[in-house]
């Protein structure tokens, strides 16, 4: 009995200790699902950028829930959050029917400008691959920024994805009331 109440003890510590650290439970909320997407060009079918900020994680890019660009170079998707906030970390659901690889070296990037479509802001994570209808997170450390840019910088190809989440707080802004 004295093993399992020292687990307990710990497992309820790290809880609480989660909690403060991350923020409180405000963390969990997916924040994409407030936002306004975009991409650099859209495919001509079932690929609109808010489809990757509906909430529905199925990888199957002909039930719509997807997005995909044309082939480019450097094609992207943003999300405008709509104020500023601290990112800890985004999830990011690939397609599952076909072409796992378009996401290959893509680079997640946060930040506030808008200079060059928003793809000069700071980087959280390059991508190095996401297995076909496999959900990948990406750890921002709080990051700031009121937008969140995935490029496939520098190369040509298509970029397609099926769900991004994006979990932090807002960045208190002391002029707005």
């Amino acid at each position: 009995m004295k093993k399992s109440g020292s687990i307990m003890m710990f497992l309820l510590t790290f809880v609480v200790l989660w909690i403060s650290v991350s923020g409180g439970t405000d963390q969990l909320k997916n924040l994409a699902l407030r936002g306004r997407a975009t991409q650099s060009t859209n495919y001509p079918s079932y690929s609109a950028a808010i489809n990757a900020i509906d909430g529905n994680t199925d990888p199957l890019y002909t039930h719509g829930s997807c997005f995909s660009s044309e082939s480019q170079l450097s094609p992207w998707w943003r999300l405008d959050l709509l104020e500023t906030h601290r990112i800890s970390h985004i999830t990011i659901t690939n397609r599952g029917d076909c072409c796992a690889e378009y996401i290959n070296g893509a680079e997640i990037l946060i930040g506030n400008s808008l200079a060059n479509n928003g793809n000069n802001n700071a980087r959280c994570a390059t991508i190095t691959a996401i297995p076909l209808a496999d959900t990948q997170n990406f750890l921002c450390n709080n990051m700031e920024g009121r937008y969140v840019n995935i490029i496939l910088n520098g190369k040509v190809g298509y970029l397609t994805f099926c769900e991004v989440q994006v979990f932090g707080v807002p960045v208190n802004n002391p002029c707005k009331n």
